[in-house]
């Protein structure tokens, strides 16, 4: 069974993390760049969101943006 598509986008972006694409600090793109970039909606960006900060990779800066962590 496939996995779900917001589940697929959020392996892909802890996958740019993990390799070292995306370093602690970095900023991510925009919700609508997300969209655009994944062909998907606003709903699926917030769910992929969820799941990212629930694994400890990306933190939210209300009206600023939502940035890589720092690791261990």
């Amino acid at each position: 069974m496939a996995q779900p598509l917001y589940q697929q986008i959020a392996d892909d972006i802890t996958r740019q993390i993990e390799s070292g694409v995306l370093k602690p600090g970095d900023r991510l793109p925009s919700t609508r760049q997300l969209c655009e970039q994944y062909e998907v909606s606003e709903t699926v960006i917030r769910f992929v969101m969820i799941q990212l900060k629930a694994r400890g990779l990306v933190y939210g800066q209300p009206g600023r943006g939502v940035y890589v962590s720092k690791r261990d």
